[in-house]
């Protein structure tokens, strides 16, 4: 029998909703390994944010590059600079899971470092969970069932490696229950967050993203 019958009709449908989302340019997704024993079926995408280049529109506002780019006086960030990391993975139990309160769960995970003003805000973690909530309700994806921690990391270098500068990393992790299979919007809205969490403006009202190119 072909692996695909196998798979749920919902789920089917979820991958396919996940292909329609139209993520902001500035994010780099790709599929990663999903993990095997949350749920019965499950697909997982990472997700980056580098720091802009030499004639791209659009500048950090917050976060090391912001500091880097005011401190240049306007010159371009480097490309290599991280600016934000995550993880987005769909889970599937077709028989349904009192814990999601549905048979769909949505687990996501990002991670940016903060220039250390706004890193030591004892609000930080407050302001992280309404970035999430608020992309949520600005691309209305219905969903139930939401839970996370916002956790500060601190990195300080010692010895032979002390004269690397300190940082302060803001990591999210949260979980919801989508309100049916169709993700497109979920997607989507956590992009959006990537893409703050890395100090991104938001997009002009009016303005949508552009699915990124395939390559060839």
């Amino acid at each position: 029998m072909n692996a695909l019958a196998q798979v749920p009709p919902e789920f089917v449908h979820a991958l396919g909703s996940l292909r329609k989302a139209q993520c902001r340019s500035e994010l780099r997704l790709a599929e990663i390994p999903a993990p095997a024993r949350l749920a019965p079926f499950a697909v997982a995408l990472g997700a980056e944010v580098m720091a802009s280049g030499p004639g791209s529109g659009t500048k950090p506002v917050h976060g090391p590059a912001a500091m880097a780019l005011a401190a240049a006086s306007g010159t371009a960030g480097d490309d290599d600079t991280e600016l934000a990391t995550g993880r987005f993975i769909l889970l599937h139990d077709p028989d349904g899971s009192a814990v999601w309160d549905g048979g769909f769960r949505i687990v996501t995970y990002i991670r940016a470092q903060l220039e250390a003003e706004m890193g030591n805000d004892e609000m930080l973690g407050t302001v992280a969970w309404t970035w999430l909530v608020e992309a949520l309700e600005n691309h209305k994806a219905p969903y139930r069932a939401a839970g996370g921690t916002a956790t500060r990391v601190l990195s300080e270098s010692f010895g032979t490696l002390s004269d690397r500068p300190g940082s302060i990393d803001i990591e999210l992790r949260a979980s919801w229950t989508p309100a049916s299979s169709d993700v497109t919007a979920h997607l989507e809205a956590w992009s959006d967050m990537v893409c703050t969490f890395a100090g991104l403006p938001p997009l002009p009202d009016g303005v949508a993203a552009l699915p990124r190119r395939r390559r060839s």
